[in-house]
């Protein structure tokens, strides 16, 4: 008898090929999320679940007596209770790998628009402001040559340092708590000190995963280190900045600008200041955003749910809870 699952949202059809050759399953087939209520029934005798961002609760453990594995279909898992997760006796696994190149894209992407304003200057030409050649307040900021800072030299953050490396000829930098020797050769990286990063690069990329230790990570005293000139870019999570912070950096012109694709609060709400400020480039959270790369996690995380609802080790169990794999 095959094992029970319930996805909670549609996935390529190569995909549900993959699950129904092992799993019995069905799946939330509304554009809407499912509503809390009717997930607790979905679940009640299933094996295995995926749930992008699942909200992992008593409430909702307690309505699934069989439940073996939650596989999100992301990366991050902030939203994985796992000490309550291991109470239960259930696995969480997430994608990593898979989208890295795909976000490290994004980054450049971000990077590259907020040095050269090129949202700014799409409204300007668009809005029949284009009067002159020799306008300097047009003026934005060299890319090639300049020194990027990153703060968290994950596997991502490996991408990103190689683009800046050898496609634009970065001197890159970086903090992490443990050094990356085999980086530094490959890539001429050169480790600092927080403070020494901060002071010293022209463009700050925050790569870390969200947890008590990188909650505002990134403060008031942080952005008082950088230079005027600096450009700060966030693609990890929102809570690793104090948002307050940056908005009063970027209005007062303590750094020339900023490039985000993640917020404290998602969706952004209408009121936030960033959406006024012109030095400041936003995305919607669409570092993996293409049909390639989220094709290729949803593979992942089909892999990870089938694996752990048949009695294997799923090869991507989060760290917390990998003592959890028999």
């Amino acid at each position: 008898m095959k094992p029970k699952v319930f996805i909670t949202k549609q996935i390529p059809e190569e995909v549900e090929r993959y699950i129904a050759e092992h799993c019995e399953y069905s799946i939330w087939e509304e554009e809407t999320p499912i509503p809390e209520a009717q997930l607790k029934e979905k679940i009640k005798d299933v094996d295995g679940l995926i749930c992008p961002k699942a909200n992992v609760t008593e409430s909702l453990l307690s309505h699934a007596p069989n439940l073996k594995v939650i596989s999100n279909i992301a990366v991050g898992y902030d939203s994985f209770d796992t000490e309550l997760m291991e109470s239960h006796g259930v696995l969480g696994t997430h994608t990593p790998y898979v989208l890295d190149e795909t976000v490290a894209d994004l980054i450049f992407g971000l990077i590259l628009s907020a040095a050269r304003r090129i949202p700014e200057m799409d409204k300007f030409v668009r809005s029949g402001q284009w009067s002159s050649m020799e306008d300097t307040s047009l003026f934005g900021k060299d890319v090639h040559g300049a020194t990027l800072g990153i703060v968290g030299l994950g596997r991502i953050g490996e991408k990103v340092a190689r683009r800046a490396k050898f496609g634009f000829n970065m001197n890159v930098q970086y903090y992490n708590r443990s050094r990356r020797e085999e980086l530094e050769e490959k890539y001429g990286l050169e480790k600092k000190s927080m403070e020494e990063l901060m002071q010293s690069s022209d463009f700050i990329l925050t790569m870390v995963p969200l947890s008590p230790e990188t909650t505002k990570l990134i403060g008031e005293k942080e952005f008082s280190l950088m230079k005027q000139e600096a450009v700060f870019i966030n693609a990890s999570r929102g809570k690793v900045v104090d948002e307050s912070a940056l908005i009063e950096a970027l209005k007062s012109n303590k750094i020339r600008g900023a490039a985000l694709d993640v917020f404290e609060q998602e969706p952004v709400d209408a009121a936030n200041p960033l959406l006024s400020l012109d030095n400041v480039v936003l995305t919607p959270h669409l570092g993996s955003a293409t049909q390639q790369a989220r094709d290729a996690m949803a593979m992942k995380a089909a892999e990870n749910l089938v694996a752990g609802v048949t009695g294997q080790a799923p090869p991507n169990v989060v760290k917390e809870l990998q003592h959890l794999v028999p």
